[in-house]
């Protein structure tokens, strides 16, 4: 069993939806460096992405 499978049966139905959202957000930003640090995506795209996905979560940089 992977960490997501395990906290979504474990953790996941005792958290509050804003505690979804912010542990989603983590996880794509996580991604994102990720990426980042592999020299998969550029800074330009990292910062788009990373501004993308913060607005659209409702996150402020």
């Amino acid at each position: 069993m992977n960490l997501m499978e395990y906290e979504k049966d474990n953790i996941w139905p005792t958290l509050s939806n804003e505690e979804k959202k912010r542990r989603l957000y983590e996880k794509q930003k996580d991604v994102l460096d990720k990426f980042l640090e592999r020299g998969v995506i550029s800074k330009a795209q990292y910062d788009k992405s990373l501004g993308d996905l913060t607005e659209k979560m409702g996150y402020k940089r």
